[in-house]
């Protein structure tokens, strides 16, 4: 496996992957195991944060101890998908800044097309969680990455709940630097640039719509 791939297999993480992968889950159970899954990911994403040390008074005591560092953490959501797995990040790490990328692939072309972007103002002294479920080509968190590179990010980490080995080696390949945490490595891509076996297409079961 990749350096700076990281196959998270939590026994909670793969039951609640498997209710992912259940044709008959509900979409209120769907979205609530995205954002569950997601926390897992994130608490492993985030291992590396910075820390400072802050004075507190416990009720015997004042001492120093560790903390985050302030304004330290944003997520990147890709739209639409991505969306489900904001409120993963937010469960762990309220205080979260979320920025957001809208992107497409043009029909005729096969290639990656911006279409929106928002960011926290002070993103370039962030660790950003980039969020993408599916990571099948790598060709849109590909595109994702270089465009949060222009902002000078001291770390991205790429979340993912399934992947597939294409779109691992095509990321690493192109951001050696880039960590991916992922839930699990599925097969192949299909004729339709579905992941086999897959969960299906997350936006729409994460959101009621085909």
């Amino acid at each position: 496996m990749n350096e700076g791939f990281h196959l998270i297999e939590h026994p909670l993480l793969q039951h609640k992957l498997i209710t992912l992968r259940d044709k008959n889950t509900n979409t209120k159970d769907f979205r609530s195991c995205v954002a569950e899954i997601t926390t897992i990911l994130a608490y492993e994403a985030t291992r590396a944060l910075p820390v400072c040390e802050r004075s507190v008074e416990t009720p015997f005591a004042n001492m120093q101890a560790p903390d985050m560092e302030p304004g330290s953490l944003a997520a990147v959501v890709l739209l639409r998908a991505g969306l489900g797995m904001a409120d993963g990040v937010q469960t762990l790490a309220p205080f979260v800044k979320i920025g957001h990328i809208g992107i497409y692939k043009d029909k005729e072309t096969g290639l990656p097309v911006q279409y929106y972007s928002k960011m926290p103002t002070d993103i370039s002294r962030r660790h950003v969680l980039l969020l993408e479920p599916m990571l099948a080509t790598g060709e849109t968190a590909d595109h994702a990455i270089r465009m949060l590179e222009n902002y000078r990010c001291p770390a991205i980490s790429l979340i993912t709940i399934v992947s597939v080995q294409r779109g691992i080696d095509l990321v690493l390949s192109r951001h050696p630097y880039v960590n991916i945490y992922a839930a699990a490595v599925d097969d192949k891509i299909n004729e339709n640039g579905y992941i086999v076996p897959g969960l299906g297409d997350i936006g729409d079961r994460m959101f009621g719509t085909k």
